[in-house]
């Protein structure tokens, strides 16, 4: 429980964070900028692991859970767990900046493709893709080894969100765009932002086989955090 907990405290701060950056921009006419934005969740995620990665692993994310268990690094049996603990906690991350911001300005946050539905599926899928690369490269098991594994991977977000954000929204993260979406009832294109992170991440396994040294942690069973 304390594990299911830690990921439903971390995804519910996430967003509410992350996307909530995104609607006080929006009501406040700027001030916050796009770059700011790409901060926010690039520093939010930072923060999430160093707080929680030592209890669950800090995944936040659905398809991270998903390709730690298929690499064998995390346990199936726990991925129904975290898949709900981090689905509440972004609707209720999502339902709070609803009763704060009854408007509901830029959708809450949710994401939307600026060009067409392909590109953007594959921008998620290769941002996505990039990000996983980061987090089995940096971790242990399913969870950050190292002081510098948080630094890595919001920074990884950050600059994502940074160059691919104003395209296709850089979610690389299902509940990320699942919860805003349904509060605000904006569910257009939101099969990319569900569909398009689990490719990404699951193509990641491989590529880290790949690329990283013989003997190397990318399919090592690890415990469960």
């Amino acid at each position: 429980m304390k594990r299911y907990l830690s990921e439903l405290l971390g995804t519910f701060i996430l967003l509410f964070a992350g996307t909530g950056a995104i609607v006080i921009n929006a009501t406040s006419g700027g001030t916050i900028t796009h770059v700011g934005i790409a901060l926010v969740f690039g520093w939010v995620v930072m923060a999430m692991i160093y707080t929680f990665g030592d209890t669950s692993g800090a995944h936040l994310n659905p398809a991270v859970t998903l390709a730690f268990a298929v690499a064998n690094r995390f346990s199936w049996r726990e991925v129904p767990g975290y898949w709900l603990a981090q689905a509440a906690g972004a609707l209720l991350a999502s339902g709070l900046l609803a009763l704060l911001f009854p408007d509901l300005p830029a959708r809450l946050g949710a994401t939307w493709p600026s060009g067409s539905p392909l590109q953007s599926f594959i921008l998620e899928a290769v941002l996505t893709c990039i990000l996983m690369l980061v987090i089995l490269s940096v971790s242990s098991g399913a969870q950050e080894k190292g002081i510098t594994a948080g630094i890595a991977i919001g920074g990884v977000i950050a600059l994502e969100a940074m160059f691919a954000g104003p395209v296709c929204g850089a979610s690389m993260n299902p509940v990320r765009s699942l919860a805003p979406a349904l509060v605000s009832g904006h569910l257009q294109h939101l099969w990319i932002y569900l569909l398009a992170p689990i490719v990404g991440a699951l193509a990641a396994i491989p590529l880290c086989m790949g690329c990283r040294p013989a003997g190397c942690c990318c399919l090592s069973k690890s415990p469960s955090p």
